[in-house]
């Protein structure tokens, strides 16, 4: 393929949109359900299908030699920023309101991604990534604050969202040096395997027993099956073809998704803030693509992990 950018690309707007369907599918859950177990047992379905998917799924080629004992390091630092990105987002989100806390945890991914490319590398993401970044943060604020009155300030909750951005970039860091050495279907294993074992035993010690209705078990289910494994096996695919920055904003789709079934399937009716705020990710992301895939055909694509 001329131009294996574009195919990043797709799969990583697939991935957000399947994970855009995690709002509406928690409006099946009890309102009593734990969301430190809520987080804790996406992680643990999600490594049971990734362990499937290795078992009995498609061979794929592998990119490099992996060795658990070699990468170890790599997939604790993964394992740890993905149990903290779910404990801190879901209890973020429950103290300040879904607007505000998904607002703040997605929308500060990139700028925290942006913040650490620039440390690490010394090399920050390019002019044209950070003016698409910050028209689809301005348009994800208008569409998730404009369309909800949830919208409650919590400090405590604020610092869990901000936190929850930070360990999702921290994760998306990690999980691209892993699918450099190891097929992603390992690579995702090993990280949310080590991830489950950390969020499982943290929501038992805050949340005592998890107990539920069966419309609960069903919505966590999918959520562990869809909207996180089958999403983040897109996602680490798309990490195999582009950058950290790139795969990181493009998952900003998320809250379209969600404003779509806000409108198709649960009825809300948003005001004009809210569809202009549309328009503001829609025209950011198509910033974002249009840099990747012209530095994909100036032959500056970069093969490092950043």
């Amino acid at each position: 393929m001329r131009n294996p950018s574009l195919v990043g690309i797709a799969m990583a707007l697939t991935a957000a949109a399947l994970w855009g369907t995690t709002g509406t599918a928690q409006a099946f859950s009890s309102a009593q359900s734990s969301p430190y177990w809520i987080g804790a047992l996406r992680l643990a379905i999600a490594s049971v299908f990734f362990a499937g998917v290795i078992l009995y799924g498609p061979r794929s080629t592998p990119r490099g030699s992996f060795s658990f004992h070699s990468a170890w390091h790599w997939v604790l630092m993964g394992g740890i920023a993905m149990a903290v990105y779910n404990l801190c987002f879901f209890a973020g989100v429950k103290a300040t309101g879904i607007a505000t806390g998904t607002g703040v945890a997605i929308g500060s991914g990139p700028i925290w991604v942006g913040l650490l490319q620039s440390l690490i590398s010394r090399q920050p993401p390019r002019p044209i990534w950070w003016m698409g970044t910050v028209l689809a943060v301005i348009g994800i604020s208008l569409i998730l604050w404009g369309a909800s009155a949830d919208a409650r300030f919590d400090v405590t909750g604020l610092i869990l969202c901000l936190g929850a951005g930070l360990s999702y970039a921290c994760y998306t860091i990690v999980s691209k040096h892993l699918v450099g050495v190891a097929t992603p279907e390992v690579a995702t294993f090993s990280v949310f395997t080590t991830a489950a074992v950390i969020a499982v035993p943290i929501a038992a010690l805050s949340a005592g027993t998890f107990s539920a209705s069966s419309a609960t078990w069903l919505m966590v289910s999918y959520l562990g099956v869809v909207a996180t494994g089958v999403s983040y096996l897109l996602f680490s695919h798309a990490l195999r073809h582009v950058s950290v920055a790139t795969c990181v904003t493009l998952t900003l789709a998320e809250p379209v998704t969600a404003f779509v079934l806000a409108i198709v399937v649960v009825g809300e009716q948003p005001g004009a803030a809210a569809f202009g705020g549309l328009g503001f990710v829609v025209s950011g992301l198509l910033l974002v693509v249009w840099g990747e895939t012209r530095r994909q055909n100036t032959g500056k694509y970069q093969t490092s992990f950043l």
